[in-house]
């Protein structure tokens, strides 16, 4: 199985910049994901259970709640049987189509 999910999750109460916040949360997905990709506006993480991937949103809450008063989340999944490694996966289906892009 390969769960694929993408999430912003950050505290609205801390200003303009919540770069520090949001490192500390990559810094736990480096560390639990099989594999994750970093986007301006979010993460993408690969994982091969469904309740994996909502342990990385748990302990990523977990690190901003006691900081904030309040936390902004996003979330997305695509769960699918029987296949692995969609994180790259599914960008090399395009590339071979259309030829290299920017990643």
């Amino acid at each position: 199985m390969s769960v694929l999910m993408e999430f912003a999750m950050f505290p609205t109460d801390k200003g303009g910049s919540v770069s520090e916040y949001v490192s500390q949360v990559i810094a736990t997905i480096r560390k639990e994901a099989k594999s994750y990709k970093l986007t301006a506006m979010g993460t993408i993480v690969e994982t091969d259970t469904f309740a994996q991937a909502l342990e990385i949103l748990q302990k990523s809450h977990d690190i901003l709640e006691p900081v904030s008063d309040r936390i902004y989340s996003s979330v997305k999944f695509d769960i699918r049987k029987n296949t692995k490694d969609r994180l790259e996966g599914k960008i090399k289906s395009v590339e071979d189509k259309i030829g290299k892009i920017n990643h």
